[in-house]
């Protein structure tokens, strides 16, 4: 099952996603808060004429990496497909709110998985390819300018179409205190305009663990 992506920009979500990590002491230089080294258009024109080949969709262990992404059309459908929804090892916390969150939490509470989709309009512009856009929506969720993102993130995966497939780039920032790791995982696509993030949070659990949990069970779908 999948759902519809919304149309909400970023930052109307920015304040709500950051609650998931506000009580960690993220006010002050983001240098000092995140561990080093951690790491739509309208529809498209029916073409006159049928096609002398059949279109190629992509398939279960294909790539969509950040140069990738730049290829899409900007008609392109993307969205998360929801795998938790069916899966005993975890359970709802918040459902979807309209605006292209929900949450996910284990049965045993120890994490939650904070998932969005939707238009990136509020996101600063940047130059680059959609890694660098990906770094803005962090900048967003953290408050903090791109750049001093930049130099903190590292580079890692959703799922593509299938769980468990991997080969969609992401950027990502992991943080932690005591017993608590929480890490923020996004992606943009700035053909489409729109991006999808996902904060893992948790206490008494590995968050890096627990993401590999999310991607096996969670894929990003993309629609020609």
């Amino acid at each position: 099952m999948t759902r519809t992506p919304q149309v909400a920009p970023l930052l109307r979500l920015a304040a709500a996603a950051v609650v998931a990590v506000a009580v960690l002491p993220l006010s002050g230089c983001l240098y000092a808060q995140i561990p080093v080294g951690q790491s739509t258009g309208g529809p498209s024109s029916p073409d006159p004429e049928p096609s002398e080949e059949p279109s190629e969709e992509p398939s279960a262990g294909s790539t969509l990496t950040f140069a990738e992404g730049l290829e899409l059309e900007s008609t392109a459908y993307i969205e998360w497909g929801d795998g938790f929804l069916t899966d005993e090892a975890w359970k709802s916390v918040s459902p979807d709110d309209g605006n292209g969150g929900w949450t996910y939490g284990t049965l045993d509470d120890t994490c939650t998985a904070q998932f969005w989709q939707g238009r990136t309009s509020d996101v600063p512009v940047v130059a680059g390819d959609d890694s660098a856009s990906s770094d803005a929506i962090l900048g967003v969720l953290l408050d903090s300018p791109t750049e001093d993102v930049t130099g903190l993130a590292t580079t890692g995966e959703f799922s593509y179409l299938v769980g468990g497939a991997g080969g969609v780039e992401t950027r990502q920032v992991v943080g932690e205190e005591d017993e608590r790791s929480w890490l923020i995982a996004a992606r943009a696509f700035t053909q489409t305009g729109v991006g999808l993030y996902v904060i893992v949070d948790c206490t008494g659990a590995d968050a890096t663990a627990t993401l590999d949990l999310v991607n096996e069970a969670n894929a990003v779908i993309v629609t020609p």
